[in-house]
This record gives structure tokens, C-alpha cells and sequence, in this order.
């Protein structure tokens, strides 16, 4: 996903690469009600939020991309809602790394809970940035899914991705939950099973 054009400049003695131009935000996929210019500022905001330095590239793309991007990098062969793309070197100077959504993704989402797909675009690019500052929502007990609420709040965004994904988990839970206790009950009544681990 390129980031910057950049001029290769050679001195004497001194190499390096100085940036002509960087589009931060490429829209493969338009997105109702968001230009490029709209959620670079957005990314500019929630990089200052989180602390993140440098600079990111945010692609909204397909959702068939989504699933490429997922199946090459993380070996999942499912498309999904967004990726974070940490820099391959940790000497990538003023680089803090890529985000991919899909539109696609996003547009359902936004159908499903009442907001416009231009502010899904936004909850996924700063899900996004929150995993390129570190953060990572399966192993830190919590602490972005704080970070994520206080900031989407601060930003002025619907419900954020763990949030629902959250509050989803735990009325799956909760159905599972009914199932053996109704079963057990039936069990006990009538079957010899009813002392089995549930």
C-alpha cells in the first residue's frame, strides 16, 4: 500500500529520502458522506488522541481485498472489517504504519446499527490507530476497549468495534448458557446422563 512518493536525494557523503507528497487516505471504494480529505483530518485527530507519531495510511477498500490482505498476512481466508499494518522495521522513521478497512464491511455495519457508513469508516480507522499505538484488545484485559470508548466518545462516534463486539459476546454467552441449564433439566428428569459435565 504506498504511502509517499519519495525523491531519492544523494549528497556527497549523505543519502536519504525526502517526502515530495503523502496522500495519508486512499478511497479505492467511495464511502457516502466522506472524502479523503475528511478522514485524513479524522486520522490526524485520533493519531494525536492515542499519541501515535508519524505518519499512517488509512486504504478503504473491498471487502474482497480485506480477505487477500487477511488470508496473506494472517493466514485467515475470511474477509474482515479491518487490518493494522505495524511498520515492517522498527528504523521505518516518521512511518507508524497502515490501516486497511473495507467499505463493504463498514456500509453493513452501518445499516445494522443506525449510523452513517461515513462514521463506521471513522470507529474502524481509529480501532486502527489504537492497535498501531500497541494496543491489542485479546491480550490486554481491557485496556483498549477503554482507550476506545474514552476516545469515541472524545471524537464524538457511535458505540465502538469492541464495544459491540463485547456486548455481543456476552449475550452469545448468555444464550449458551441457557441451553445446558434448560437441558440439565430435562436431563435430570428423565435421562441417566444428567451427572455429565455440561
Amino acid at each position: 500500500m504506498p504511502s509517499c512518493f519519495s525523491l531519492w536525494v544523494s549528497g556527497s557523503k549523505v543519502r536519504s529520502y525526502e517526502t515530495i507528497r503523502c496522500r495519508m487516505v486512499i478511497l479505492q471504494k467511495r464511502v457516502p458522506g466522506l472524502t479523503e480529505d475528511t478522514l485524513d483530518r479524522f486520522v490526524t485527530r485520533a493519531k494525536r488522541s492515542t499519541g501515535l507519531r508519524g505518519s499512517v495510511t488509512v486504504l478503504v477498500t473491498t471487502s474482497r481485498e480485506l480477505r487477500s490482505l487477511n488470508q496473506r498476512f494472517r493466514g485467515k481466508d475470511t474477509p474482515t472489517d479491518v487490518l493494522s499494518f505495524p511498520p515492517a522495521h522498527l528504523a521505518a522513521k516518521g512511518f507508524a504504519g497502515d490501516v486497511a478497512i473495507s467499505a463493504d464491511i463498514a456500509a453493513q455495519n452501518a445499516r445494522r446499527l443506525g449510523h452513517s457508513p461515513a462514521e463506521e469508516i471513522k470507529i474502524l480507522a481509529l480501532h486502527g490507530v489504537l492497535h498501531l499505538s500497541g494496543y491489542d484488545h485479546e491480550t490486554d484485559n481491557g485496556t483498549m476497549a477503554r482507550r476506545e470508548e474514552l476516545l469515541r466518545k472524545q471524537l464524538g462516534l457511535p458505540v465502538g468495534l469492541i464495544e459491540r463486539n463485547s456486548t455481543s459476546k456476552i449475550l452469545n454467552r448468555g444464550v449458551r448458557r441457557e441451553r445446558p441449564r434448560s437441558s440439565r433439566r430435562d436431563a435430570s428428569s428423565s435421562s441417566p446422563s444428567r451427572g455429565r459435565a455440561q
